[in-house]
């Protein structure tokens, strides 16, 4: 489904009967199609919302820098649009960046948020991996910015245990990553996270809020989801053993879980 949004159309899916709305956001290599293994899960007594942010999947594309502050309108522009008053509101990575951003900006529509994978600030460090990937996608090699990124996304263990789920994953992700346009929209989406912070606007955040670390991730590792905790006055903080940034591939039944159990609980917390 497409709907004109506030920087042109945007592509979003909406699934499911009846019951609250699950909203998904991507991180930053994904789309839509990405959250596919997730559906019947998440549609059985709910409604799922996914949708692809500027420079994803097939929303528009824009030409010029912009800051992560375009995807959180898009988001209210949508919500408006579809007439969604409280919504559980999920991201991993790049998806809880933003979501962390609607959630100062607009946390009243909001019913909990959930935020796997994610950072209070895009901090120096984070910034030169960043602008690492991008120097490699400049070059305009699919396999280059394959090696640069992919194989810092998964836990090593996972990474070679399921070699041969890996080996046919790159090559669909080398072809992607092959196409120019792809890549440029990668560099935009990167550069977009680099003004990310909302050290000081979280400890006004009491939105019902899961917050998920995994042992195992090197791009964004634990320290950084207990720091959100910390300033979130309505948080708590579950740590995935043995996986890395990818949390939701490396243990989908967990992820699957985590997040119904806490829409449930923020629904309902004495049905427990």
């Amino acid at each position: 489904m497409i709907f004109d949004g506030p920087h042109g159309p945007v592509h979003y899916e909406l699934d499911g009967e009846s019951g609250p709305v699950l909203c998904l956001l991507n991180g930053i290599m994904m789309s839509t199609a990405s959250w596919e293994p997730f559906k019947d899960a998440f549609t059985q007594n709910m409604r799922l919302l996914r949708v692809d942010f500027y420079d994803q999947g097939t929303s528009a594309s824009l030409d010029d820098a912009y800051t992560q502050a375009v995807q959180v309108e898009l988001l209210e522009a949508l919500f408006t649009h579809l007439n969604i008053e409280d919504v559980h509101l999920a991201g991993i990575s790049y998806g809880a960046s933003v979501a962390m951003q609607y959630a100062v900006k607009y946390q009243a529509r909001l019913a909990s948020l959930m935020l796997f994978n994610g950072v209070m600030k895009t901090n120096a460090w984070l910034k030169d991996v960043g602008r690492g990937w991008n120097e490699v996608a400049r070059t305009q090699n699919g396999l280059a910015y394959y090696h640069i990124t992919i194989p810092y996304i998964y836990s090593d263990h996972y990474y070679i245990q399921k070699k041969d789920w890996m080996a046919e994953r790159k090559k669909m992700l080398v072809n992607v990553f092959s196409d120019p346009s792809f890549l440029n929209r990668q560099i935009r989406l990167t550069e977009s996270a680099e003004t990310h912070d909302v050290a000081e606007g979280l400890k006004d955040v009491f939105v019902p809020t899961l917050v998920v670390a995994a042992d195992q991730d090197v791009l964004t590792p634990p320290h950084e989801q207990e720091a959100i905790v910390n300033l979130l006055p309505n948080a708590h903080l579950v740590t995935l053993k043995d996986c890395g940034h990818a949390s939701m591939y490396e243990q989908p039944d967990v992820f699957t879980t985590l997040i119904v159990g806490h829409m449930r609980t923020s629904q309902s917390p004495t049905s427990i």
